[in-house]
């Protein structure tokens, strides 16, 4: 297992801090959306030149114990200043109309297989709308019927928004860096 962990920090990172800002953070992302999305490498349902040839080789325990390594460190703080006070209110008028506290929750937190927004890089973010919105990555139809169907400047205030926010991590009082009890607490 060592082996295949110390595969995943090649590019997500040693520290938890990827060697790339369009590759995600992965330290401290919910379990089961790790797994989720290692599934979708494995099955082709999510493509990626780099990710689906190393998925092939995990067997559904591997993928599972991946995850939860990765479940339980901390989430490292990139160190992203955070989004003009214009961006951030376009930002928060859009997920109003948008929605995307219903599944991601407060903060942006996430949950179960829903993946932990808050503190991804603004060119991850990006990245991932844009695949959206050109169904380069089809693995989630629902999002990307939202990302087709919001306007690209309220997606791109979203990215500019998501990624410095949350000092605040999963659990009340928890500052980013911290490891996470797994428990869902509501924001207060």
């Amino acid at each position: 297992m060592a082996a295949k962990i110390e595969a995943c920090a090649g590019c997500h990172g040693q520290d938890g801090k990827p060697v790339d800002k369009t590759i995600p953070v992965i330290w401290g992302q919910q379990t089961g959306y790790i797994y989720i999305q290692l599934r979708d490498f494995k099955r082709g349902d999510r493509k990626s030149e780099i990710m689906q040839p190393i998925a092939a080789s995990f067997e559904k325990e591997d993928m599972l114990a991946i995850a939860e390594y990765f479940s339980k460190k901390p989430w490292p703080d990139l160190g992203q200043p955070r989004a003009p006070k214009d961006i951030s209110q376009r930002a928060l008028s859009a997920e109003h109309s948008v929605g995307c506290t219903g599944c991601h929750l407060d903060r942006f937190q996430g949950d179960g297989t829903v993946p932990r927004l808050a503190g991804q890089s603004r060119e991850y973010l990006t990245k991932t709308i844009a695949d959206f919105r050109t169904r380069a990555r089809g693995n989630n139809p629902g999002m990307t019927d939202l990302m087709l169907a919001t306007p690209p400047d309220d997606l791109a205030a979203l990215s500019e928004y998501l990624w410095p926010v949350c000092k605040i991590g999963p659990d009340r009082g928890q500052m980013l860096g911290e490891p996470h009890s797994g428990r869902r607490q509501p924001f207060t």
